[in-house]
């Protein structure tokens, strides 16, 4: 089941259609849903997180915690919308797109692709595109 939660006053908008195409997402990567829980949040509380639970103390848009066993995806991403804000602005996106990239990228966490490495990070930014070509394609009406 994919839940959304907010820890500020952001709302998200066409849950219905976000959870259709992150269970689109599931499917193609051979991958069961489990128990994800997206949640929203600011700056100030993901970066709390970081310290907490990764010891860094950095802005980031997105931590993932991932608690997959096997082929089932279970876990909690955490995205501050403050952070999606401003990216999106920096890297000429709209909001909405920027937040898709996101949680597309933390849903890719969740299926075993990791983003530190160059070669990593490669992998992440196509895996990330297609899951945008999906959304566009077949939901962005």
């Amino acid at each position: 089941m994919i839940l959304f939660f907010s820890k500020t006053t952001f709302i998200i908008s066409k849950k219905r259609i976000l959870k259709n195409w992150l269970h689109d997402l599931v499917y193609l990567e051979k991958k069961k849903t489990g128990d994800i829980n997206i949640i929203f949040c600011n700056d100030d509380q993901l970066s709390l997180i970081n310290k907490q639970y990764l010891s860094h103390d950095t802005l980031t848009d997105i931590i993932t915690f991932d608690y997959s066993e096997k082929n089932i995806l279970s876990g909690d991403i955490f995205i501050s919308t403050e952070r999606v804000k401003e990216n999106a602005v920096k890297y000429k996106y709209c909001f909405d797109e920027e937040l898709r990239r996101v949680m597309a990228h933390g849903f890719f966490h969740l299926c075993g692709y990791k983003d530190r490495k160059t070669s990593d990070k490669l992998l992440m930014k196509q895996k990330e595109e297609e899951a945008l070509i999906l959304f566009n394609t077949k939901y962005n009406y």
